[in-house]
């Protein structure tokens, strides 16, 4: 994982995001001595994992009345407007 300034990154985004793309690569970005942030490729997602998950969990049959209490306890706040 290479580590690179905030201005080198502005700099090279155009060809960072081709090494992302192209090799994969992962990139640390440093503003002041501490990172600040990731380039990195993207995380292939989908919605099977989540059902997978939600097939193998029992269903908790108090969930429906938990939250029927949960919205009963709430109270909508009247507030004026002020200019």
């Amino acid at each position: 994982m290479k580590t690179l300034s905030a201005t080198g990154t502005a700099r090279r985004f155009s060809d960072l995001l081709d090494v992302v793309e192209r090799d994969g690569g992962t990139f640390v970005v440093v503003r002041r001595g501490r990172a600040v942030a990731r380039i990195e490729p993207t995380r292939v997602a989908n919605g099977g994992r989540a059902k997978e998950l939600l097939r193998a969990t029992p269903t908790d049959r108090r969930w429906a009345t938990e939250l029927h209490d949960l919205r009963e306890s709430l109270a909508v706040e009247e507030r004026r407007w002020t200019a």
